[in-house]
């Protein structure tokens, strides 16, 4: 048995957890491609089956929205205005540019002049600022949570083929 497609895939699902963390690189979308090439690399052995891939597929789909859901939610419990998620949300696609720093404080910014520009005074806006923060996080340690848990399943699947 060849080891190198296990290999391929391990350091395809490392770099993903590191892309959960700095969202520079497609995290989940190489946890879910490295278990696709694997698949490929080693011609769908029996417990890789479709509906394996599927679920897999679901779980990824899921963790793509975590983000953009938990600011929101953070924001909505603070009780943030409308003006303050869409300002995290714009403030989490720009962040995105700037790297590590601006995923993190992108959507607090972008709360904060939310709120700010709808007229909130600065300790309102500042409470759905950090609520924003607050539900990135969150967010961040769900997705960890979900891929942990796919790369879990993945083992479990693939150990009695080896």
């Amino acid at each position: 048995m060849s080891y190198l497609p296990l290999i391929i895939t391990f350091i395809l699902f490392i770099v993903g957890i590191i892309g959960t963390v700095l969202p520079l690189l497609p995290g989940v979308t190489l946890i879910w491609g490295g278990m696709l090439l694997y698949g490929i690399l080693t011609g769908f052995p029996p417990g890789l089956s479709w509906d394996f891939y599927l679920f897999q597929g679901i779980a990824a789909l899921l963790i793509m929205g975590v983000d953009y859901i938990a600011t929101a939610v953070g924001v909505k419990r603070s009780g943030g205005s409308k003006a303050a998620t869409w300002g995290a949300a714009v403030g989490l696609l720009l962040g995105i540019f700037m790297g590590p720093a601006g995923i993190i404080f992108g959507p607090f910014l972008g709360a904060l002049v939310g709120e700010l520009l709808n007229g909130f005074p600065l300790d309102r806006a500042l409470r759905s600022s950090i609520a924003s923060l607050v539900g990135l996080l969150g967010g961040i340690i769900l997705k960890l949570g979900i891929e942990i848990a796919m790369i879990f399943w993945f083992i479990k699947r693939i150990i009695p083929l080896w």
